[in-house]
């Protein structure tokens, strides 16, 4: 009897032994395919993008696309193909990061597209800040205001700005520059062809004695370059001001706070860390704090959050007026400290 029993209650749990085993099969594909797929096709094309931009520019001149008429998975194609050719901010129109903003407004929530505007936003910095060395000032501003689109409150936006501004100003100066020194150029041949003609006409009238036509030369020279001191001392005060220097300033930590170790971690003796990417407000607060990355998943974030939510700041400055500033820090958890 007991042989029995043993073999009826083994006969019961092979079923629920094999139904549990298929759901986690069940889970772990649906978990490839809706987690892991998508974000190693959006990491692909942006490690693709990163080792690009360190050679040769593409050569690539694509006629701006019909992005209304696209669906939403030919506009993710069109992306990942942008990015492989090369195409992240420009030409306007045919670009991986206006395909991944149109994607974003019509599915805000699509992580894909929020994923690989963050993963590539450095390179289009890098991107927009060549155009500003270049003095393609129209450009600069195209591909500044579509990297403001995907993080407008990113602090590399105010840098950009910034050098964008300077870099027109000085442009301006050297043009103005150039424009009074030809002006001068002329004034001084001018004087000198009438002083010239009128040391011409003095000598063929009166032919004076040689001490006389000395005198009258010297006059003549003294009273040019009088002339030419007062042309210049105008000039001088006609030229434009140099521009101001834009001095920033970065946000200082003027009061931490350590995070609480989870206590399931301590159990388990687990270790990790989170990227948690926070906005400085202008009273030095921090506002907005959310994990960016964190390894392993959802066991450090809340206290992590939780610790930099209480962080304090001496806000960035900006020509010495503070100003709000997005940044990005790594908590790490091992067993016996935080930092």
């Amino acid at each position: 009897m007991t042989a029995s029993k043993r073999g009826r209650a083994s006969g019961a749990s092979t079923p629920m032994i094999l139904a549990i085993i298929a759901i986690l099969v069940v889970l772990g594909v649906a978990a490839w395919f809706l987690i892991i797929k998508p974000n190693r096709e959006a990491g692909a094309p942006a490690m693709k993008q990163s080792s690009a931009s360190q050679g040769a520019p593409s050569s690539a001149s694509s006629a701006p696309v019909n992005v209304a008429s696209l669906t939403t998975d030919q506009l993710l194609a069109e992306a990942r193909k942008a990015l492989n050719d090369q195409r992240l901010l420009a030409p306007a129109g045919n670009n991986a990061f206006e395909f991944y903003l149109k994607v974003l407004e019509r599915q805000p929530n699509n992580q894909v597209a929020r994923d690989a505007l963050r993963e590539t936003f450095p390179f289009g910095a890098n991107a927009a800040e060549q155009a500003i060395n270049q003095r393609d000032f129209g450009e600069a501003q195209r591909e500044i205001d579509l990297l403001s689109k995907a993080d407008p409150e990113n602090y590399t936006l105010t840098i950009l700005r910034s050098k964008l501004d300077a870099q027109r100003k000085l442009q301006d100066h050297e043009q103005q520059a150039e424009s009074d020194k030809l002006a001068q150029q002329k004034r001084q041949a001018a004087a000198q062809q009438a002083a010239a003609e009128q040391a011409a006409a003095a000598k063929a009238s009166a032919q004076p004695s040689l001490a006389e036509a000395q005198a009258e030369k010297a006059r003549q020279e003294a009273a040019a370059a009088a002339a030419q001191r007062k042309r210049e001392q105008a000039s001088a005060a006609k030229a434009p001001a140099k521009p101001a220097p834009v001095s920033i300033q970065d946000a200082v930590l003027t009061h931490q706070v350590k995070p609480r170790y989870p206590t399931a971690a301590v159990r388990s003796s687990q270790e990790g860390w989170v990227d948690v990417e926070f906005t400085v407000g202008t009273d030095g607060k921090v506002n907005d704090a959310h994990v960016v990355e964190a390894k392993p998943h959802h066991v450090f974030d809340r206290s992590a959050v939780d610790a930099v939510s209480k962080w304090r700041y001496k806000p960035a400055l900006r020509n010495g007026k503070p100003m709000a500033v997005t940044m990005r820090r790594r908590i790490v958890f091992t067993l016996g400290r935080q930092r």
